[in-house]
C-alpha cells in the first residue's frame, strides 16, 4: 500500500497563504502571523489535526521560498521544525525542495534535498522516500498549486483561517488556470480555522 500526495496549507477567505511582504524574515509576510494562530493555540481539534498529519508524513515537499523561510536563523530548529512544536527527536520526514538551483550551503543537514529538474521528479523522489506514508506539500502558493495542476495530488488540505488579507501570496492565480473538482471529504469547525479536505476528482 503507498501513502497519498497531499497539498496542506493555511489560506485566508480571500485565497491568500501569506500577507504582502513575504520573505526569509517575514515567512508568512507582514503582519501574517494570525494565518498560522490555529497552529499554536494548543486547541484538541487543532491539535489533533496536526499530530495526525505529522504522524501520517513519510516525505515532505516545498518550494525554494519557503525553504529560505526555514533556513533562516529564526526557522525550523533541534526543537521546531516540520510538524511545528512536534517531538523532532523521532526522526523527521526527508524534505524535497523544488527549486532551480540548490544553494551552496544550509543550517539544517541531510534532512533536505534539492530537486532541480520538475514537480514530477520531485514528487517521484518523495513518493519513493515516504515508503506507504504519506506525501505532503506544505508551501508556499506556487509550489502547492503547480503539484495541483500536475495532476500529481490525491488530497487537498486547506487549512481556512477567518482572515480577509486583500494582498500577498495566492494559493490559486489570479490568471486562467486548470479547473480542478473537488470532492469534500472532511470539515472540522475548530478555533481559528475550519479544516478543509477534499479528494481531487478530475482535473482540465
Amino acid at each position: 500500500m503507498t501513502g497519498q500526495v497531499i497539498v496542506d496549507i493555511t489560506m485566508s477567505l480571500d485565497g491568500y497563504v501569506t500577507a504582502p511582504g513575504a520573505d526569509a524574515e517575514h515567512g508568512l509576510g507582514v503582519g501574517g502571523e494570525p494565518l498560522h494562530e490555529w497552529v499554536f493555540n494548543d486547541a484538541p481539534p487543532n491539535r489533533k489535526v496536526l499530530d495526525d498529519m505529522f504522524a501520517r508524513s513519510g516525505a515532505v515537499i516545498m518550494g525554494r521560498r519557503t525553504f529560505d523561510v526555514v533556513d533562516a536563523p529564526g526557522g525550523w530548529s533541534d526543537d521546531v521544525g516540520y510538524g511545528a512544536e512536534r517531538d523532532q527527536t523521532v526522526a523527521p520526514p526527508p524534505v524535497f525542495v523544488l527549486t532551480h538551483s540548490a544553494p551552496e550551503t544550509w543550517r539544517l543537514g541531510d534532512r533536505f534535498t534539492f530537486v532541480t529538474d520538475g514537480v514530477h521528479s520531485a514528487v517521484d523522489k518523495a513518493r519513493a522516500a515516504a515508503g506507504d506514508k504519506d506525501v505532503v506539500v506544505m508551501g508556499g502558493g506556487e509550489t502547492c498549486h503547480a503539484v495541483l495542476t500536475a495532476g500529481l495530488v490525491d488530497l487537498l488540505n486547506i487549512h481556512l483561517a477567518p482572515l480577509v488579507l486583500g494582498a500577498g501570496t495566492r494559493l490559486f492565480p489570479a490568471e486562467e488556470s486548470k479547473r480542478i473538482r473537488l470532492e469534500l471529504v472532511e470539515s472540522v469547525s475548530a478555533p481559528a480555522t475550519e479544516h478543509l479536505s477534499y479528494k481531487v476528482i478530475t482535473q482540465g
